[in-house]
């Protein structure tokens, strides 16, 4: 299927100078995108379900539910979903952006911020805020200043000797050769390739290949498949095995992932 099918419009509205924070939630179907747009707000993204894929420049940034995007006012940015997602966003203007990161990047979403952005999704309020309503959002804000940043959860790289490596696992994740037998598809070393992981990724190429299964398990377990298949298909001979890395870097089973 052509990645994308469905075109969206983009959000259009100017911050004023009384109304600093917009919040908003949508629906949108799979192989879904936003045409590239700015705005003079800054913006929190954040995916309640599956993966949030955005590109800024050249760059795509991913993000599964324990974080969300951080995307600075003024910089074109396009929004995508490979699959049914229901997302949100936080819209913040003038002084409130003080103390976010000038660049994008991912935010940790810690218990309590997704505890309001879940209460905010299932109370939903419209503009223009009342005293109490603009005090819950003025909380989701100073919280998600003081966020851990990364430059994503699942970076990539257009590195010459890295690309096709990554493309391999991006289109087979199950593939479990060792990296000594993957070098040779750009005729270089193992050792080379997990300098260049370092450089390039922030991580050796082992745990991004780990964080790209979790985000391609994600909507196969949403759509509820059996643990047992995703496992062989993101190429562990166990459950166990695939359940221990899951709960590693998401913290919570695949089947608590799914209940949530």
């Amino acid at each position: 299927m052509a990645f994308p099918t469905h075109e969206l419009i983009a959000p259009t509205f100017e911050p004023a100078p009384d109304a600093p924070l917009l919040f908003r939630t949508a629906c949108i179907p799979d192989n879904s995108a936003y045409p590239a747009h700015t705005h003079a707000w800054g913006e929190f993204v954040y995916s309640f379900s599956g993966v949030m894929e955005v590109r800024v420049g050249g760059k795509t940034y991913l993000a599964p539910p324990q974080y969300g995007l951080w995307l600075p006012p003024d910089q074109e940015h396009q929004g995508l979903s490979r699959y049914e997602s229901t997302h949100c966003s936080l819209y913040i203007a003038g002084d409130l952006m003080r103390g976010f990161p000038g660049q994008a990047c991912a935010l940790q979403v810690s218990p309590l911020v997704n505890a309001l952005l879940t209460h905010l999704r299932e109370n939903p309020f419209q503009p223009p805020y009342n005293e109490e309503e603009t005090r819950l959002l003025r909380v989701l804000t100073d919280q998600l200043a003081v966020a851990a940043p990364l430059d994503s959860y699942l970076p990539s790289s257009q590195d010459p000797l890295l690309l096709p490596i990554l493309t391999q696992f991006e289109n087979h994740p199950g593939d479990t050769r060792p990296l000594s037998e993957l070098a040779e598809i750009t005729h270089t070393t193992e050792r080379t390739l997990m300098r260049r992981a370092q450089r390039e990724l922030g991580m050796s190429l082992t745990e991004w290949k780990q964080r790209l299964r979790v985000v391609k398990a994600m909507p196969k377990l949403e759509a509820g498949e059996r643990v047992e298949s995703v496992a062989l298909e993101m190429g562990y001979s166990s459950a166990s095995a695939f359940i221990g890395m899951f709960r590693k870097l998401m913290g919570v089973t695949p089947d608590e992932y799914r209940r949530r």
